[in-house]
């Protein structure tokens, strides 16, 4: 074993960084019997210097992030601050002096991927980020060497816990959005502003680099379609368990049936109790990859918190730290193929409409045709008079697949008839 220890610098100290620090200390010996050599924390950046850091020698401590990135001495930097700058900047320095770089920044990784990889390619050093999705889950590596010689056709998750409890504790107890949301809040798992999760811009960053991994293309933020889950209601779960499914918040990244595109997105969907994604309850994360040769996998787990997060990123400190010794380096960008990213309007799914319509007859036939003038084939209806009276009724109705542009016309069409007072509710049913 090489005595000379592999020096690391750690940017962000909050509740990833410190488990970083605390499993870099408390394991040390393990830690070094696995890399061949001992590895060192050289430095650590944090914003307020003046907090007690347990565990963390204060020498080590400094607010001039930039200074140590670029010391020279530093073997990897681990970035766990967050954010787009000044994360960009200081990985991008940190390969310009000599340091590869383990990160957990989805948010910079899903619209800057590229040029950060090109960047580490150019100074010959490993940009690893294992910990970027699904926290303690594999799923980065086993989608870019451990299926790099199969094809991949779709990937399907739960990759933000916050989402997961919520909707699951509206499923399991039949409160709504707001009282789920506060039970949440209470018991730590989302935070005082939500938005980033419960918008879906957290399961989006992630989506975008599934995507770009599994179909070897670049796929970015900004290709993602978005759809927050804050209109769900306790009413779609009812409609839910009538047709034997529930809702979760999926992450989908498909390649088109012909193969000359891929699509990403993001947003509330019915899928059926039998998949194995309905069974994955509370804050966990799971995801089923589909690939041609070896079929459906599923990888689930605790997809955020201190402690798994960091066991992913020491996962890559170790990996990083070994292709160190050996003066090579680990897989890079692939994005070969260059498949372009499709509209939301080519994607081919099922749906699950409830309108509230006249209570008398006609009806069904005025939306039944609306349904076939726009090409929409019609699986199941189910009309349901309202217990208040009123003279109005509900009309659920459930299609066979169709693209998404189709339905946007239909649904235009049912909002001009006279017999149909609104859309209740429209909702993609996946995982079949």
């Amino acid at each position: 074993m090489r005595t000379r220890p592999l020096k690391v610098a750690l940017l962000g100290c909050g509740v990833v960084g410190s488990e970083v620090a605390r499993i870099m200390t408390t394991h040390a010996d393990d830690l070094a019997a696995r890399i061949g050599a001992p590895v060192e924390l050289a430095g650590v950046a944090v914003r307020r210097p003046s907090k007690v850091r347990e565990g963390i020698d204060a020498s080590l401590v400094t607010t001039d992030a930039t200074a140590l990135v670029k010391r020279g001495d530093i073997d990897v930097v681990v970035e766990v601050i967050g954010g787009i700058e000044p994360a960009r900047s200081l990985i991008t320095t940190a390969f310009e002096h000599g340091a590869s770089v383990v990160s957990a920044n989805k948010a910079l990784l899903a619209q800057d991927g590229a040029a950060l990889h090109a960047a580490a390619e150019e100074h010959g050093k490993d940009l690893y980020y294992e910990a970027a999705v699904a926290g303690a889950i594999p799923l980065i590596r086993p989608l870019r060497e451990s299926l790099a010689g199969d094809k991949v056709n779709r990937v399907l998750g739960i990759v933000n816990g916050t989402t997961n409890f919520i909707l699951d504790k509206m499923d399991s107890t039949g409160a709504g959005y707001q009282e789920a949301l506060d039970e949440a809040t209470a018991l730590g798992y989302a935070e005082a502003d939500p938005t980033a999760d419960v918008e879906g811009f957290d399961a989006a960053a992630k989506a975008a680099i599934l995507a770009g991994i599994a179909f070897h293309s670049r796929v970015r933020l900004d290709d993602v379609y978005r759809e927050g889950m804050t209109e769900v209601t306790a009413a779609d779960f009812r409609s839910a368990s009538e047709m034997g499914c529930t809702i979760k918040l999926l992450a989908i990244c498909e390649r088109a049936a012909d193969g000359r595109s891929v699509t990403a997105r993001v947003h509330p969907a019915m899928i059926p109790l039998s998949h194995p994604l309905a069974s994955v309850r509370g804050a966990y994360n799971a995801v089923f990859v589909e690939s041609d040769a070896s079929g459906q996998l599923m990888f689930y787990g605790p997809g955020a918190g201190g402690a798994p997060t960091a066991s992913a990123v020491l996962g890559d400190l170790v990996a990083v730290c070994r292709n160190r010794l050996s003066g090579s380096t680990g897989p890079g960008e692939s994005a070969y193929a260059a498949l372009p990213v499709s509209g939301m309007g080519d994607v081919v799914t099922r749906y699950h409409i409830s309108l509230d319509v006249a209570d008398k007859p006609g009806v069904l036939a005025q939306v039944a045709t609306v349904f076939a003038e726009h090409g929409v084939s019609i699986d199941t209806v189910r009309q349901q008079g309202r217990q208040d009276g009123g003279g109005e009724a509900s009309l659920v109705v459930v299609t066979h697949r169709a693209s998404d542009a189709s339905l946007s016309g239909t649904v235009e069409a049912l909002r001009k008839l006279d017999t149909v007072r609104g859309v209740a509710s429209i909702m993609r049913v996946e995982g079949e």
